[in-house]
């Protein structure tokens, strides 16, 4: 679908309108071909937040569609587990409706930066970018929210990054936004052609799939919770067992999210400027960075390579915007987002500590290591080893789902890393990102009037000479 829908509805042969049009029908019978009837509560979730949009006030209209959204979201995932059926493997159609909330309050809040009274100075660079200078009409809005490249697995993207696509002006904007300073020639130059990165993408997902398909059985996580097991092996085993079962697992998530970028760049959806050598980037949203991933050597990169997308929404309608504690808030809504079971709160509550005590040892142990080249490569290699350790003991209710086995794990380790994350945060003092933020904003401008007063000086001497 995606390849047709780029070389036949291509913006130079048909309108916006028209790719709108078979972008939305499309996604809903998919929609309606994967979850049946159950695909309706696609339509309701956008109907009853576009209606919040349209008859809400706007100062508050984003605040009434964020909890609108986000409750039908939690109505449906509390139905689905304890009405249906408790971790039940058929399609949740739960998911596609986890990236159309995402896109909706996305959108209603950029509404908000872009349609309110809010000054520009109020608002970040990317906000900025981002604000939505109109109201999408019913159409534009199902289309962004239901397309058929994005209705299964996302990722999400932004609308106006959407609207530029449909709308064939995303080439020229990302061609003047490179960095590389060779827009003027690139500009005489046709569109790129995403066939390499599909291509390249297609051979990562089977790579994946295979490895998944090929591991997965032979390493459970489940056996870290085995009687047997904890008891008959030693403990650096069981440390080496669990990042390996993880290790196991993480090519499922690679698999989905890379297939799902390959089929927006298949219909000409994902261009970002070009590299410094002129090739093409076709990375604009794209979800993960695989090897950045698996080298990771904190807490932060591991998270910000991992599910970018989804990130990249927390910290816009989340961290940006909360007032009181960012951290905890941001991973309480993403918890709160991926459903309701025990695990996943056991898991975002664990990654409030792991965050702030990484912080920590980064603010006050690393400048240390930085003296010379041998010191930070054994810091790299540390650091490598603990920020693995420490996402698979974070993540493990995530998978067992329940909190009996979540406990039962954490015991059989003791809660020795929950214990030694609070030691770290009571031990090392570190500052919120916020107020360091605050402080090179007041140290700059203390700077400024330490200028404009030496400014004044001078010219008071000057017209008094």
């Amino acid at each position: 679908m995606a390849v047709w829908f780029r070389l036949y509805l291509h913006p130079s042969k048909t309108s916006p309108f028209i790719r709108h049009v078979v972008a939305t029908l499309l996604g809903l019978y998919l929609a309606l071909f994967c979850f049946g009837w159950y695909s309706v509560h696609f339509l309701v979730q956008s109907g009853l937040s576009y209606g919040v949009m349209i008859f809400a006030s706007l100062e508050h209209m984003h605040k009434y569609c964020f909890i609108v959204t986000l409750g039908y979201l939690i109505v449906c995932q509390i139905t689905r587990v304890y009405v249906f059926d408790y971790g039940m493997y058929s399609a949740d159609f739960t998911g596609p409706m986890m990236v159309i909330t995402q896109k909706i309050t996305s959108m209603a809040f950029e509404i908000h930066d872009g349609l309110s009274k809010r000054r520009e100075g109020q608002l970040t660079p990317s906000q900025k970018y981002l604000a939505i200078s109109r109201m999408p009409s019913l159409l534009e809005y199902l289309s962004y929210n239901c397309n058929f490249m994005g209705i299964l697995a996302g990722p999400t993207c932004s609308y106006n990054d959407y609207m530029a696509f449909m709308e064939g002006t995303s080439y020229q904007r990302r061609r003047q936004e490179s960095a590389n300073g060779k827009e003027n020639g690139k500009a005489k130059q046709p569109e790129p052609s995403p066939k390499r990165a599909v291509v390249a993408k297609l051979c990562t997902c089977a790579i994946s799939l295979t490895t998944y398909l090929s591991l997965y059985r032979l390493l459970p996580v489940v056996r870290s919770i085995d009687e047997h097991f904890v008891s008959n092996t030693p403990f650096h085993l069981q440390v080496v067992y669990l990042y390996l079962a993880m290790l196991a697992l993480r090519p499922k998530y690679y698999f989905v999210w890379t297939l799902a970028d390959a089929i927006n760049n298949a219909a000409g959806f994902g261009f970002n400027g070009y590299d410094a050598d002129g090739s093409p980037r076709w990375d604009l949203i794209s979800n993960l960075r695989i090897l950045d991933i698996e080298f990771a050597t904190s807490f932060k990169l591991f998270l910000d390579n991992w599910n970018i997308q989804t990130a990249q929404w927390l910290k816009r309608v989340c961290y940006e915007r909360c007032p009181v504690n960012p951290t905890a808030a941001t991973f309480l809504l993403s918890a709160m987002w991926h459903g309701v079971y025990p695990g996943y709160y056991l898991t975002f509550v664990t990654g409030i500590g792991m965050t702030m005590a990484a912080r920590a040892v980064r603010h006050n142990i690393r400048p240390y290591f930085l003296v010379s080249d041998s010191h930070k490569r054994v810091y790299d290699v540390i650091t490598w080893a603990s920020t693995q350790v420490a996402i698979c003991y974070t993540v493990v209710p995530f998978v067992l789902l329940a909190v009996g086995p979540s406990l039962k794990f954490y015991s059989s380790w003791y809660f020795c890393l929950h214990l030694l994350c609070l030691l770290v945060v009571l031990v090392l003092p570190v500052k919120s990102r916020r107020r360091q933020a605050r402080a090179k904003e007041d140290a700059a401008q203390d700077e400024q009037r330490d200028h404009s007063s030496t400014d004044n000086n001078c010219n008071r001497k000057d017209k008094s000479t």
